[in-house]
């Protein structure tokens, strides 16, 4: 395994260059499949572990906390302590009890969300805490803007708060316009600006000028595009977390196809070029995915969902697979 630092200060940690979501452990993976991806995912060096407050509430029409409460039972069950760096969010928790909800948002525009008020920010932590079994959040993220209308220098001052407090490590942003990034970095304190980003960044490129399903009609908020790549590399200090860099098995699996997103013609001149080198390594198309993202010179750390250790085991492999210098710059190229 690979490592690198998040954060700075008090709250920084030392975390693996390879993260594991559990969004949907505790729901559609069961709890013994769970514990034996984690169990994996730590033998081979893992530390960093992602979840959410809201996770999976659309799996089980819940308000979500299956996966948190997974995650702690399996930390209390195995005597795991602060060795492990867990990130968890808040901001997209449904108040409204939903029915299971099939791939995505389409019919949840009505639904009515917590928001990032500062008083439900705190409300949160404190039964995120719980579920995990920890004293602190070491990275709590806003996972979306406001949706109640709270403003954003309000609810960054509510995650200040809470990192004065001792009660979380360090303050993270998921799924934000750069702007708002950059105005929360501006408003808080130097202890308590956003370290940690967490957006959807892959190999491929899709169209950001869609309107997002939830979000916004100016585009997709959640994908880092060249605004935010950009932010990133002139501000030192910051994380880029990576979420589904493997397209949810799109890659591999003829049964997953693409997002409509990435339909357009750099696609296809992206994925050639990704076919020759991983023929060239002998690795998969996720693998040379996750290599080409550990080998950039952006602090990005990939942040991979499995559903059995097989999964795991094939995203675990690709941190031991070096690129060379003319194969990166070829897959860089290529759809330009």
């Amino acid at each position: 395994m690979r490592y690198t630092t998040i954060g700075s200060g008090a709250g920084a940690r030392r975390v693996s260059k390879l993260a594991l979501g559990v969004m949907r452990f505790g729901t559609d993976t069961d709890v013994s499949t769970s514990y034996a991806i984690l169990d994996r995912f730590v033998g081979a060096g893992g530390t960093f572990v992602d979840t959410s407050n809201n996770y999976a509430y659309w799996a089980n029409g819940t308000q979500g906390g299956e996966s948190e409460t997974t995650l702690g039972q399996w930390r209390r069950d195995r005597g795991i302590g602060d060795e492990l760096v867990i990130s968890t969010k808040v901001g997209a928790r449904p108040t409204d009890v939903v029915e299971r909800v099939e791939n995505g948002w389409e019919n949840q525009r009505d639904r009515r969300w917590e928001g990032l008020a500062p008083e439900n920010v705190r409300e949160q932590a404190d039964r995120s805490r719980e579920r995990l079994g920890v004293e602190r959040l070491d990275l709590y993220y806003a996972h979306v803007p406001d949706m109640n209308g709270v403003p954003l220098e309000e609810y960054a001052a509510g995650f200040a708060a809470l990192v004065k407090d001792g009660v979380i490590g360090q303050f993270g942003l998921s799924n934000h316009w750069s702007w708002q990034v950059e105005r929360a970095r501006a408003v808080n304190p130097e202890a308590a600006r956003p370290s940690v980003l967490q957006y959807h960044h892959t190999y491929l490129r899709p169209r950001t000028d869609i309107p997002d399903r939830r979000l916004s009609v100016d585009g997709e908020i959640g994908v880092a595009d060249a605004s935010l790549l950009a932010y990133l590399r002139a501000t030192p200090g910051l994380t880029l977390v990576a979420y589904t860099p493997l397209l949810s098995g799109a890659y591999t699996n003829p049964s997953k196809p693409l997002d409509p997103a990435y339909d357009h013609p750099g696609t296809t001149a992206r994925l050639a070029v990704l076919d020759e080198v991983a023929a060239e390594t002998g690795a998969t198309r996720n693998q040379v995915v996750l290599a080409w993202m550990l080998g950039d010179a952006l602090p990005v750390i990939p942040l991979v969902g499995a559903s059995s250790v097989a999964q795991l085991d094939e995203s675990l492999a690709a941190v031991d697979l070096e690129l060379s210098e003319e194969q990166r710059a070829r897959l860089d190229a290529a759809g330009r």
